[in-house]
This record gives C-alpha cells, sequence and structure tokens, in this order.
C-alpha cells in the first residue's frame, strides 16, 4: 500500500512515521508462532540427541565432529528460544513496550538468534573448506592442485588435529559474540525504545513496533559488513565447490589417481549439500535485509501530520516486516534441517544413532553402549583428520562428512 499526502499530510512539525502501528496478519499471528513451535519440537530433541552422539557416542572423534558438536550446541540455544519468539508475534502486538516478556525478547532472544545464525554460516563454511582442503592435498599427489600451494603444509597437518578444530570453533564463538552482541544490545536498549513518538501522539507503546522492528540508523549500518561477510563466506563455499569440481575432472583424465572416484564424489556431495543449505536457508534474508534496511531508511526522513484517528493506521512498512520475519524464520529453520543432514551424510553418526535405538546392522539383537565403537568409528575417525590417502583402503567403512 503506498501513503501519499493525501492519506498521511505532511509538515515540517509532524511526527515520524515509527509513530505509527504495525498492522500484523494471520502470517504474523497464526503462521510464524506455529512454526516457531514446530521448530521447537524438532530441533531441541533433534541437536540434543546429536550432541549426546558426538559427545559420548563416538570414541575417535575427528576435527569435523568436534564443529558439528559446537554447531549442535548454537542450534540448542536456538530451539530453547523459540517458544519465547512464537509467543511474541502472537501477542507482541498487545505487550507493552516497557514489560518483562518484550524485555526479554529484546534484550535476550535477539542476540541468541543472531549469534546461532553467524556461527552456523561460520562453521559449515570452515567444514566445507576443510573437507576441500584434505581432499586436494591427499587425492591427487602426482599432480598436486595448485591451491595447495597457497597455504602452508603446517596448515594442512593442522586440520587433523581435533585440538585446532575446538580452538577455531572458540575463535568463531569469540568472534560472533563479539561482534553481535553489542550491536543487538545497542539497538535493544537504545534503538528499540529511544523513539518516544507513539506516546507523543497519545498511542499505546507495544512490543511489535515499528521501532524494535526496523531499528536505527547506528544498527543498519553495523549490519552491512555482517551482510558483507555472509557473502563472502558463501562465496567462498562455492569456490570450494567450483575447484573440488574441477578437481575431480583432472582425476577422471589422469592415469595415476591416488584415490576412488567415488569418495572424490561423495566429498563434492558434502559441499553441494551445505551450498543448498545455506541458499536455501540462509541466502534469502540476506537478500532482503539489505533491501529492507534502505526502504527504511527513506521511509525514516519522512514525516507526517498526526490526525484524530493516527493510532489506526498502519505503517507502511508493515507487510515488507511480516516478509522480513518469515525469512528469518527460514534461516531458523535450518536448526531443525542439520541432525538429518548428519544423519543422511556421515556414517559414523547414522550407525551410532541407529544403534542407540536398537538398530544396530552389524550386531542385530544385541544392543551395545554408545562407548563400545568399533573399527569402522576408528577408520571413519582417519578419514575425517583429513588422512584421505591411507583410510581410503575401505571407503564404504568412512564417515562422509
Amino acid at each position: 500500500m503506498e501513503y501519499t499526502s493525501d492519506t498521511l499530510p505532511m509538515d515540517n512539525i509532524s511526527l515520524p512515521f515509527s509513530a505509527l502501528s504495525l498492522c500484523p496478519t494471520a502470517a504474523t499471528l497464526f503462521f510464524l508462532p506455529s512454526a516457531y513451535m514446530l521448530l521447537f519440537l524438532t530441533a531441541l530433541p533433534g541437536n540434543a540427541l546429536s550432541l549426546w552422539v558426538f559427545r559420548r557416542c563416538i570414541s575417535s572423534i575427528s576435527p569435523i565432529h568436534v564443529c558439528l558438536s559446537h554447531l549442535s550446541i548454537s542450534n540448542l540455544m536456538l530451539s530453547i528460544t523459540t517458544p519465547f519468539l512464537a509467543a511474541y508475534y502472537a501477542w507482541g502486538s498487545i505487550w507493552s513496550l516497557s514489560g518483562a516478556w518484550c524485555q526479554l525478547v529484546l534484550h535476550g532472544i535477539t542476540p541468541v538468534l543472531h549469534i546461532n545464525i553467524y556461527i552456523s554460516m561460520m562453521i559449515l563454511t570452515w567444514v566445507a573448506l576443510s573437507r576441500f582442503a584434505a581432499l586436494i592435498q591427499n587425492t591427487h599427489a602426482s599432480r598436486p592442485s595448485g591451491c595447495t600451494k597457497l597455504l602452508p603444509n603446517a596448515f594442512f597437518s593442522h586440520l587433523k588435529r581435533t585440538s585446532f578444530a575446538t580452538r577455531v570453533c572458540a575463535g568463531v564463538w569469540a568472534v560472533t559474540v563479539g561482534c553481535i552482541v553489542p550491536i543487538t544490545v545497542y539497538y535493544s536498549v537504545k534503538e528499540a525504545v529511544s523513539v518516544n513518538a507513539s506516546a507523543r501522539s497519545g498511542c499505546v507503546e507495544v512490543c511489535y513496533s515499528p521501532d524494535v522492528e526496523i531499528g536505527g540508523s547506528l544498527s543498519a549500518t553495523f549490519t552491512i559488513p555482517v551482510i558483507i561477510m555472509f557473502f563472502l563466506f558463501y562465496l567462498l563455499v562455492l569456490l570450494s565447490y567450483m575447484t573440488v569440481l574441477r578437481h575431480i575432472r583432472r582425476s577422471r583424465r589422469s592415469t595415476t589417481v591416488t584415490t576412488s572416484l567415488s569418495l572424490l564424489g561423495r566429498v563434492l556431495r558434502n559441499i553441494v549439500v551445505i551450498q543448498v543449505v545455506i541458499s536455501v536457508c540462509l541466502l534469502p534474508y540476506h537478500i532482503f535485509k539489505p533491501i529492507f534496511l534502505s526502504r527504511a531508511h527513506d521511509l525514516r526522513q519522512l514525516t507526517y501530520s498526526p490526525g484524530p484517528n493516527t493510532c489506526s493506521h498502519c505503517h507502511p512498512l508493515s507487510s515488507l516486516i511480516e516478509l522480513k520475519n518469515c525469512l528469518f524464520l527460514l534461516a531458523a529453520l535450518r536448526g531443525s534441517t542439520d541432525p538429518l543432514m548428519y544423519f543422511l551424510l556421515d556414517k559414523t553418526f547414522r550407525h551410532q544413532t541407529l544403534r542407540i535405538f536398537g538398530y544396530d546392522q552389524n550386531n542385530a539383537g544385541h544392543q551395545q553402549t554408545c562407548s563400545q565403537t568399533g573399527s569402522a568409528t576408528n577408520r571413519a575417525g582417519q578419514l575425517q583428520d583429513g588422512n584421505v590417502a591411507t583410510a581410503t583402503a575401505d571407503t564404504s567403512q568412512g564417515s562422509v562428512l
């Protein structure tokens, strides 16, 4: 809906558009709360089980398993916040801005959401790049890839160490929390409650409001480097996919391939899956966010003259805010699909998960405890640690992530 000077007359002494109310539709009042509750019911048990398998059921844990366990921790944090998000979208339009529930969403839930998104992005990118680096170093010894010259040999040896993976994950947490928390705290403490236009126009300040959903100019400015970082990581994953694809083509033409083409294909498939997850879940939100911020910036410069029914006027960005929230839901849904990704792509994880539920095909009728992992897990650990060349003698037993 376009607002013209006939419906909202402009005035040099009028109020900003943030004084108007958002007009939530069924998408906000019913769809988003239902989707977030469904996300809670699937993400919480799925990631709790994944974390249990990674920490307790795999004796020879690999660097990739370390990364995925940190990803499960981040997803668990996300799943705990989803009931509060469901309540926010269902009742935020009647919650008071200064109320306890609204303040919890602003100060507690908002930082956790953004931390989860960018920790997930960074960890998935690292998993893709580490698989790519181990592959190009070990699967074409007679004709090494030119990419191996860009990094020192010490880096490739560190990829095989779980301690290095632990330090990488700790760095990811530190960088993400250090960058996201100041922005979200400033947004929730200053920008989301700084404009009292609605109070000055006689309207009740509610939690689901333009100030909360749009924020201010400073947090929007800080968001730009975050979006740029996302696209840099996205391009890195895309570049690794294209390079591995080229590496496979070279291997097929070579007469001295040091490993099976099936292994190359499985590693390529894993990078493709990560690329698809990022593209479907995270890319739409990050494409739309700059457009939304630009539209909000243009509208922030405009004013309107308050009338007798100011509180009943809908904010011009109401529909775009709902679209933004739906795309953010798509990004959060990744927390529910990640355990399925582990199960489908990682043989070690799948084997131990089936064993927990009593479906151990190698030991029918005899369920073993998680701590008793067989030689298949050890071989998977070798493969995961990057020893591709020595572990390919029995690739069917290895983990493919």
